[in-house]
């Protein structure tokens, strides 16, 4: 039997529904993040950086990009012979079939997976935040407690607590309770749900907790090994973490990138993130071309203005075109004398020429005002703008648009405009 100390397994299948319209072809982890990656390198850069060479991606939504991405694992040094990365989604069984119905329902319909490795241990990881975690250093604390459950936790506000699921420790950080968004929290550590689990432990509790619906970790598993006297402790991380589950967290976590002194440097030598990209030609820019305080992918070409944005890779921009405070993802066009601001365009998106975004009055959104907020302008995946047209704050537009979809030229503040599968 193959034998390994830890393995991780990524849960990757979300569908990130409070992105709006990024995750209407794609599961959260494979949007793109920071001109050249996808989310989910964050996690996977951990595991290898942190010498964890076997990691199952359980994806279920949408898989397709995600799946491609990874591929067999060939950028973050996972295309092992024993171990590497493995892609698990739901799969038929004699009994029939049956789709992930929670996260601890996940691991469980993969136990045969954990078990081909014997492990001392298994990780448990989100596919969704952005991070550099040293998952070696959180193990040996599990093992200098003798620890059955380790909880990695970071401290937030008080104020914020109640937005958490909020661990009660004693002095040597073993768990005494725990509290899911509690009214008035009584500690501000937060879990950032990953989880270390002795492996029997963890095998145990699935197998005994199996027939709950929609099986959950901190609805389900972490209370049964509380309830029944296992040791639990708080691994406490001080270092960035970002949930990008919202539209307004994804844009800030961008725009944080490109900071004087970024709060999270993607340029560290001694700890990389790993992507998977094509081989492109470098940046051009052209000879009118301005650009601060920006990321600009590789194979790029700005003829125009850039300003505190985040640039993906192979993205043009045209003559006299000035995108501000705006995150360009890959393949994306902007033609020129138009004008971006806080704007997310999204991969493969074509913007034509004297167009204006983001201008006027701030006013809700009119389908989805708890996604489409702060002012922000979202343009799906391969959706088009036609030349000659404004659009106002807080505005969504999918599928191919023309002239004639904007009344006297204008998309007015808080409109949703979805002309998804109608031809040009």
């Amino acid at each position: 039997m193959i034998k390994k100390e830890m393995i991780a397994m990524l849960l990757a299948g979300g569908q990130g529904s409070r992105l709006g319209i990024l995750t209407s072809k794609m599961a959260k982890p494979a949007v793109s993040f920071g001109g050249k990656y996808r989310i989910i390198d964050f996690p996977l850069s951990n595991c290898i950086n942190s010498g964890v060479d076997t990691v199952g991606v359980l994806t279920q939504y949408m898989p397709l990009k995600l799946n491609t991405h990874i591929g067999i694992g060939i950028p973050w040094d996972l295309d092992k012979l024993v171990g590497g990365v493995s892609v698990l989604p739901p799969y038929e069984k004699m009994e029939g079939t049956e789709w992930y119905t929670g996260t601890a329902n996940a691991i469980y319909q993969n136990l045969s997976y954990m078990e081909t490795y014997n492990p001392d241990y298994v990780l448990i990881l989100s596919g969704d935040h952005i991070y550099k975690m040293d998952y070696e250093s959180m193990l040996d604390f599990h093992k200098e407690n003798h620890a059955d459950v380790t909880i990695a936790v970071m401290p937030v506000p008080m104020e914020e607590a109640k937005r958490f699921g909020i661990m009660i420790t004693d002095e040597n950080k073993r768990i005494t309770d725990f509290e899911e968004k509690p009214e008035h929290p009584r500690s501000n550590l937060a879990s950032m749900g990953i989880y270390i689990f002795s492996w029997e432990a963890l095998k145990e509790a699935l197998v005994t907790n199996r027939d709950q619906p929609g099986l959950d970790f901190g609805k389900h598993i972490i209370p049964y090994c509380r309830d029944k006297g296992e040791a639990l402790y708080a691994y406490e991380f001080n270092g960035y973490w970002k949930d990008v589950g919202t539209l307004t967290s994804y844009w800030e976590a961008n725009m944080q990138l490109i900071d004087v002194v970024p709060e999270f440097n993607l340029y560290e030598e001694y700890w990389k993130i790993y992507t998977n990209v094509t081989s492109l030609p470098p940046q051009y820019y052209g000879r009118n071309s301005h650009v601060e305080r920006s990321i600009v992918g590789e194979g790029s070409e700005i003829y125009g203005k850039v300003y505190n944005s985040v640039i993906g890779t192979d993205v043009v921009i045209g003559e006299n075109t000035v995108v501000r405070d705006s995150i360009i993802m890959n393949g994306a066009s902007i033609a020129g004398d138009s004008s971006l601001e806080k704007t997310i365009v999204a991969e493969h998106a074509a913007i034509g020429d004297h167009v204006i975004i983001g201008e006027g009055e701030e006013l809700p959104n009119d389908t989805r005002p708890d996604i489409y907020r702060e002012g922000l302008v979202v343009i799906a995946e391969d959706a088009v703008v036609p030349s000659g047209v404004s659009i106002g704050k807080n505005v969504m537009i999918n599928g191919i648009t023309q002239k004639e979809d904007y009344p006297d030229g204008r998309l007015e503040s808080g409109r949703t405009l979805n002309k998804e599968g109608e031809a040009e």
